[in-house]
């Protein structure tokens, strides 16, 4: 185990550097067939240009406006798009309310929004949340109402049998079980959303790293459009990164597929076969479940129901004396009178 751990990691590494090295080999020699990579930023030239950048406030500055627009904005959708799918799925009058209006506005590319968002905000700051926000939106509210959908209605009814309320239902029952799907809604919405708040900077935006990458390109600084694309790059996947392990850990309780288990509570196990008790009725085990072990047709001397043997004795079918010295369900039979002596008539 541990040498394929071992092996899948230097593969992860070695995938990247082969990639950069391919670069490298194609732009050097000025490869010119049907992808044309004469123009192409050599790595090299891209490593000088990234150093450059890292060393100038303005670097770090663009960096921080687009983390935070990332995060105000996925934070919204996150908490917006739970509890739309949660309602969706669990209320039909919300069904019907939100449905149609989500299927109609679900398919419109969130960066189309970016008019609406410049004549309804007064900020474009405020606006480019809000296309982050509607990125990430509707991936998560899919998610969760499909992860809600799919619970076994057998845990809500057991806490209600219980005497639990609707909201222990929800907190107890509804939200844990759909962890898993919510967080693959939110695994797919903070990839959506990094598209979607570069996209916007670079339309309406005044600082972050796609304006910045967009002024780089307007000025044929080929070079800084690439440092501006690894920086995208990189953001996104320790986002999504963090995003996962997030919810590895708010997950941790399900078993894992290691084990056996599935990604929710397990299905509580059928009930044995009832064997025969006394009095004919099922007879029940300390574990609360029918014993399976005995079966058959039941015993008469267990149900009570009459012996042939018996009812044909002389002493009118008495019922069988118990012997409390032995053991439960031992039956003991009286001995047979004595037959008088008689002398044969003469």
């Amino acid at each position: 185990m541990r040498a394929t751990g071992l092996a899948r990691r230097l593969v992860r590494l070695a995938s990247p550097l082969v990639a950069l090295g391919v670069w490298q080999l194609l732009t050097s020699l000025d490869v010119n067939l049907w992808l044309r990579f004469e123009q192409f930023p050599t790595v090299v030239e891209v490593a000088s240009a990234l150093a450059d950048r890292i060393g100038t406030e303005t670097y770090w500055q663009d960096l921080g406006h687009s983390l935070r627009r990332i995060a105000l904005g996925f934070l919204l959708a996150a908490v917006l798009g739970v509890a739309a799918g949660t309602a969706v799925a669990r209320s039909r009058w919300a069904a019907d309310v939100l449905g149609p209006l989500v299927e109609v506005v679900r398919p419109v590319p969130a960066i189309a929004l970016v008019p609406v968002a410049i004549l309804l905000l007064p900020t474009n700051e405020q606006g480019i949340v809000f296309i982050t926000c509607a990125a990430a939106f509707f991936p998560v509210l899919v998610s969760t109402r499909h992860a809600v959908r799919a619970l076994d209605p057998a845990w809500e009814e057991a806490v209600l049998t219980l005497g639990g309320s609707r909201a222990r239902v929800l907190f107890s029952v509804v939200l844990p079980g759909s962890l898993p799907g919510v967080f693959g809604g939110l695994s797919v919405g903070i990839g959506i959303a990094w598209i979607c708040v570069i996209s916007a900077e670079m339309i309406s935006g005044e600082y972050g790293v796609g304006y910045r990458t967009w002024q780089d390109y307007t000025v044929v600084d080929y070079p800084g459009v690439f440092v501006g694309m690894a920086t995208i790059g990189v953001l996104g996947r320790l986002t999504s990164t963090a995003v996962e392990a997030l919810g590895r850990r708010v997950t941790a309780w399900l078993p894992s597929p290691a084990e056996g288990g599935a990604t929710g509570p397990a299905r509580p196990a059928p009930p044995a076969p009832a064997r025969w008790g006394r009095g004919g009725s099922a007879d029940v085990g300390r574990t609360g479940a029918p014993d399976q072990c005995r079966t058959g047709p039941p015993d008469p001397a267990r149900t009570g129901s009459p012996d042939p043997a018996r009812t044909a004795s002389p002493d009118g079918g008495r019922a069988a004396e118990h012997d409390g010295s032995s053991a439960p369900g031992n039956v003991r039979t009286p001995a047979a009178p004595p037959v008088p002596n008689k002398e044969p008539v003469r």
